[in-house]
């Protein structure tokens, strides 16, 4: 039997699992993945790398329009390019990292991802897991599912340190606590919990039961479609 499409937007801030669980979610359950954070990311380091003043918001939305960004959606290889060039990497450096909040924030820059992720996920044909800030809330407010997971400060901080091998604790809890009140004190799609989203807490849950539990949800949506 043909399983109904379904588009799942998963939101919430850096270091509650939202990578993990929407990749693992999608590969499992047969959909495509999007991770919207890495757009923002490549069109920050397209900035950079073309001498862009970042603290200039005019520069930013003035030159928002001319990078070619492409998402590869499969959830075992997603892929980023920019111009034809892989950024996967470059785009994960502490230089985009510092500096993704700020160019995020520019209407500009939001209008022109959130157009093309709109258009990469009424492209999937057998459903979508889009990840990031506003996904609920702006880019796909019609979604079939929307889940909005947290942690406390402490865990994500961990988790995050943890990836950042040798990261300092108290130093990543800090930037990440920098970058949530930059994401959701802007004025444009700030990072919110959309009122019909679902809100898992990862703080004492293990990568494999937030998974589980998110494609129970999926599962249950699909179901009654």
């Amino acid at each position: 039997m043909e399983r109904a499409a379904v588009i799942v937007a998963i939101d919430g801030p850096s270091g509650t699992g939202k990578s993990s669980t929407s990749k693992a979610v999608a590969a499992q359950l047969g959909l495509s993945y999007l991770d919207t954070g890495a757009q923002y990311r490549a069109i920050t380091w397209w900035m950079v790398t073309n001498g862009i003043d970042v603290g200039d918001p005019a520069a930013i939305a003035a030159a928002a329009g001319k990078p070619d960004i492409v998402s590869g959606t499969d959830p075992a290889h997603p892929t980023i390019t920019v111009d034809g060039t892989d950024v996967a990497g470059p785009i994960r450096t502490q230089e985009v990292t510092s500096k993704v909040s700020a160019v995020s924030a520019v209407p500009e820059v939001r209008t022109r991802i959130t157009e093309l992720q709109r258009s990469i996920a009424a492209a999937a044909e057998r459903g979508i897991v889009v990840e990031g800030r506003d996904i609920g809330t702006t880019v796909l407010p019609d979604a079939d599912l929307k889940i909005f997971l947290t942690a406390s400060p402490e865990a994500r901080a961990a988790r995050r340190s943890g990836e950042l091998k040798g990261a300092d604790v108290h130093s990543t809890r800090e930037a990440l606590l920098k970058r949530d009140a930059a994401d959701s004190s802007r004025k444009v799609a700030p990072l919110a919990k959309a009122d019909d989203a679902v809100e898992v807490d990862t703080t004492e849950l293990t990568l494999t039961q937030v998974i589980e539990c998110v494609v129970t949800l999926v599962e249950e949506k699909r179901a009654g479609k």
